[in-house]
This record gives C-alpha cells, structure tokens and sequence, in this order.
C-alpha cells in the first residue's frame, strides 16, 4: 500500500545561522496576536536588551500572560530599557526574570526578590545559551526592516543575541524602520523570524550631558598620561569615558575596539582622530558589541560600514584584546 512520504530535510530547512536564508517568510501580526500563539506557561524567554529592547513586545508579553493566567515564565536579558513591570509584585508567580547585566527597571526587583541578578562577565554570557543552561522557547527582538535580500539586522544590540537566537525555538521580532541597520554578526535573514510586529518607534536615547569641572580634569589627565596615538580603546558607560573622548582632540590614528560606545566617538572620527588605522585586526574598523546614545549617534551609524558589530564572546575575549595595539581600557 502507497504511503505519503515525510518531506526530506535538508541543510536549509533547519540550518541555524541567522544569515543563512530558509524557505519562509515570517507571519506580520500584532505584538498580541504574536504573544496568544507563542506564549505559554514555563515558557523561557529571551529579550533583548539596551537600545534595542523591544518594549512594545514586553508591553504585550506582560499583557497576554495575565490574561491568559500563565504561569512560571522564566525571563532573560541584559540590561534593558524602558519600565519592568515582570520584576515586580504585580507579576510574581507569572514570570521570574534573571538579569545577566542589571539595569535600574528591576534594582528594586532584585532587592525585594521578584527578580534575580547573575554575576557574569559580559562575554561569557553567550555561555549560558550555547551550554543550554538558558534554553530559549522564544527570543523577543528588534530589527532594522529586510532589505531587497530579505536581510534584516540586530541593529544597535548584538552582545549576547546572536547566541539566544540560533538557540531559540521562536523568534518574534519587531521591525522598525528607526532602527539603525548595521553590518558583521548584526545580520539576520527575515525567514529565520516566526512572528514579525511592524513599529515606527524612536528608539531609547540618552543625550550626552556636559563633563563637570571634575571630570575634565580627570578625562584630561588620563588623555595625556594613558592614551598614545595608535592606541585602541575600549569605553565603558559614564560621564568619565566621555570626557576622556572630550580630552583627545589633539591625538592621531586612534582605534575603537570595545563592548560599547556612546556619542562622544562621533568627533574624534569627523575630525580623523579616530581612524583604526594601526588595528592589526579589522584594520579601518570600529568593533563593538551594542552602543547606546543620541539620535545623532544612531543616525551616524546607521547603514555605515566603518562600524562592525561583533558578538560580545569575541569583543571581549582576552586573546583578541591582547591582539590591538597599546590597548586602554576606560
């Protein structure tokens, strides 16, 4: 008797590298409509975070697992934007988030025990998804719009991302056109997106804030004692990496190399300081992993090729720091 043959499979069907185009498209729905046919009860979930958290999407996820009455969700992220409403009393019972790189939304969580940090080192958490101790049922996402290829990027947040998509069951995706598009790791093709929500949503900002009296003179101190031309720089967060920016003007062929970077990058490449030229690896690049600033920074890198984004396992594995010349770490 004729039996009906399964399908073959093959590399294409199930191939997980986000760049590798699949035979589908992704459904456009609703933030909602996407949560009611993904989200269940002991559900683990994956958010993205830093100017990228898609919080139209957490907004819906938060709305539809009270409605529906879930139960022990398990969150997790990098630091996010934008209020935390699951780290809250409001929400204990329904979800359990576990913050790989603690923001302000859910200090107070943490502290009243609605929530948990985990102490990690930046790059080892992409660990946490490749040894399976986070196995991701959906990934919750933002991404600049397909291209004419069908390729859509990470956009300004590739950090640990890359790791929980490829180990993701479902990835629901919020398109949108403010998002920068950005080049390197950052890539994903629209096939391997479930569920795709259309937005056309600034996204967070911070704007840069005047360097006091004191912290001039620190940036200053440190520019001229610590930083040589040719050197490579990774930055950190704060008002005293920017000033030691601000303090660089008069230096020459500097490289950026770094987890993150702010507004302050944006002069010292207009007036040639910045030039990556002695990097002895992604010569004439700037590498980083997110970045998170003013509207004027996330246009300047928007579809600009001088930046690449890179997982975070690789910006900040000590073999490839030991590998940049004169490295400083501010």
């Amino acid at each position: 008797m004729w039996k009906k043959q399964r399908p073959l499979r093959n590399y294409y069907t199930y191939c997980k590298e986000p760049a590798m185009p699949l035979n589908r498209k992704p459904q456009y729905v609703s933030a909602c409509e996407a949560m009611h046919c993904a989200l269940r009860s002991n559900s683990v979930v994956f958010i993205q975070g830093a100017a990228a958290t898609p919080i139209t999407l957490v907004e819906a996820m938060c709305s539809v697992a009270k409605e529906n009455c879930l139960e022990k969700i398990k969150l997790c992220s990098m630091h996010t934007e934008g209020p935390a409403p699951y780290a809250t009393k409001e929400f204990e019972g329904i979800f359990r988030h576990y913050s790989f790189f603690m923001g302000a939304n859910v200090r107070k969580g943490v502290a009243e025990g609605y929530a948990d940090s985990i102490p990690i080192f930046l790059q080892d958490i992409p660990r946490m998804f490749y040894r399976r101790i986070f196995k991701p049922d959906i990934s919750l996402i933002h991404v600049s719009p397909p291209n004419c290829h069908g390729y859509c990027t990470l956009g300004v947040s590739v950090d640990c991302v890359r790791a929980a998509i490829i180990h993701s069951k479902k990835i629901i995706a919020l398109v949108n056109p403010k998002m920068p598009r950005t080049f390197g790791d950052s890539i994903i093709h629209e096939s391997h997106i479930d569920f795709a929500v259309k937005e056309d949503k600034s996204l967070p900002c911070i704007d840069p804030k005047p360097p006091s009296k004191e912290e001039k003179k620190i940036g200053k101190l440190i520019a001229d004692h610590l930083i040589q031309d040719g050197s490579t720089l990774q930055m950190g967060i704060g008002s005293i990496p920017d000033a030691v920016l601000s303090a660089l003007g008069n230096h020459k062929n500097l490289g950026i190399h770094s987890e993150m970077f702010s507004d302050g990058v944006i002069k010292l490449i207009e007036c040639g300081v910045i030039t990556n030229h002695k990097k002895r690896h992604h010569q004439g690049k700037i590498v980083a992993s997110f970045f998170i600033g003013s509207q004027k920074l996330y246009d300047f890198f928007d579809d600009n090729p001088l930046l690449e984004m890179k997982r975070v396992d690789y910006v900040n594995k000590p073999s490839v720091i030991a590998k940049m010349p004169k490295n400083v770490w501010n």
